[in-house]
């Protein structure tokens, strides 16, 4: 089972990308949960959002203390959240940022993780031209880290939610956000 615990900031898409990754495992015919965790925050204010993904019926239905992997959507809160908490050793940790995975994961005093890199907000504004869809990027790069879906599948749930104008180009923000993942 996939146990992934998303970080950001309330405004940033982390409740579309957990449900968009959740649908396509559905579309898959996977066992799925896909939800957020806030309380009365406004735009900008830290939020966790959390996706599970399974072959087998999911009989937990509490958030996610000890994921497989992390991904943060705002670096700026390495800072602040402690996005590792319960982070399984030998687990993923996702980041939008520029540095190198082995900067990021030095500076959290990590050893056993494998920590992936990209810069997700470049990739949206040199796609959209603003960075709308770096929660997108983001989505992309950890299809190429965690094999969670296939890429077909989560296609398709994008093609049912994003409307004819808007498609084509989260695409390409999935794909760069692929092929411009770094793992250190």
């Amino acid at each position: 089972m996939y146990e992934i615990r998303w970080h950001g900031r309330a405004g940033q898409g982390i409740i579309t990308v957990s449900r968009l990754l959740a649908y396509a495992g559905l579309l898959e015919k996977k066992h799925i949960q896909s939800f957020p965790e806030f309380g009365p925050e406004r735009i900008g204010a830290p939020m966790t959002g959390f996706t599970r993904i399974s072959d087998s019926p999911i009989e937990v239905h509490s958030r996610i203390n000890n994921p497989n992997v992390v991904v943060v959507l705002d670096s700026s809160l390495l800072k602040i959240v402690n996005v590792t908490d319960g982070l399984r050793d030998g687990g993923t940790l996702l980041v939008n940022s520029e540095k190198p995975g082995k900067e990021i994961a030095k500076e959290l005093g990590l050893s056993n993780v494998h920590c992936y890199t990209v810069d997700a907000t470049k990739i949206s504004l040199d796609v959209f031209g603003s960075g709308k869809a770096f929660n997108t990027a983001m989505l992309g790069a950890l299809l190429k880290a965690v094999p969670a879906v296939t890429t077909e599948s989560l296609t398709n749930a994008m093609k049912e939610r994003f409307s004819a104008e808007l498609i084509d180009k989260n695409l390409q923000v999935l794909e760069k956000g692929m092929t411009e993942v770094k793992v250190d």
